[in-house]
């Protein structure tokens, strides 16, 4: 005889909790206020306690938001704030972790490059074009500084325009890892102007409409972090086992 879970669904199959099940039928729109928690644990058939749990759950995924004054509210879906508690806990447990998640955002950036480029409208470009100035402008000057803001929001822009939540935070979510594990601090001066003229033939590419030409130079631009002389000092302290590069991504993650 078939046999269904207490929930109704497929024996063996987890059911969602029913919070987030609530979140995601009703008919609200981002910020619109849910009802307090006695009357939503009411409406939802479960205890004011095991409602609380379950919205733990969804403000660490980023679902909800929860004040004393302004009580709950729905958020907008973030792929990147569910992959944040992941990737916290990942880096936590292993930093070499941000080497894997490195390989899928390059493949992600290659495999996503035509129709994030073709999206991009005149604005984006002169965006594109500014960030290029500014990051050289940072290289050459007195003192060198180094243009991580330019150099994330350089890469986020460019794949901005993509109807793809899960890109979008998948790739979101690199750069938070990135300066986890203090990537953004590092200074090797001759890495710095390679990826920036890379970075600069990647816009001029984009400007001219020569997206092959874009594309040749991005999955070049792919490899280049593998061969960072401060990833290669990276690795040596995971190598060693020593607790504090992991403790620091935690810390860096949970900010």
């Amino acid at each position: 005889m078939n046999q269904t879970s207490r929930d109704g669904g497929e024996p063996g199959v987890e059911q969602p909790y029913e919070l987030l099940r609530y979140l995601a039928q009703i008919p609200l729109d981002e910020g619109d206020r849910l009802p307090a928690i006695h009357e939503l644990a009411h409406q939802l058939a479960i205890s004011p306690a095991k409602l609380r749990e379950q919205l733990e759950v969804a403000r660490a995924l980023g679902l909800v938001d929860v004040r004393p004054k302004t009580g709950i509210r729905r958020l907008e879906f973030s792929f990147r704030a569910a992959l944040r508690v992941c990737l916290r806990y990942a880096l936590g447990v292993s930093p070499a972790s941000f080497e894997q998640l490195g390989a899928l955002r390059n493949q992600i950036e290659v495999a996503f490059w035509y129709p994030a480029v073709r999206a991009l409208q005149d604005e984006d470009k002169r965006l594109l074009q500014q960030l290029i100035d500014q990051a050289w402008q940072k290289l050459r000057g007195t003192p060198i500084q180094i243009p991580h803001f330019e150099h994330r929001e350089l890469h986020l822009a460019i794949y901005s325009r993509l109807d793809n939540a899960f890109v979008r935070g998948l790739l979101e979510s690199y750069w938070d890892a990135y300066e986890a594990v203090g990537l953004n601090v590092y200074t090797d001066l001759s890495y710095l102007q390679m990826v920036w003229t890379y970075h600069e033939e990647m816009v001029r590419a984009i400007a001219a409409g020569d997206l092959d030409a874009g594309y040749r130079v991005v999955v070049e631009h792919a490899g280049l972090l593998q061969d960072r002389i401060e990833l290669d000092r990276f690795r040596e302290a995971v190598h060693r086992a020593s607790p504090h590069p992991a403790e620091e991504a935690e810390r860096s993650l949970a900010r």
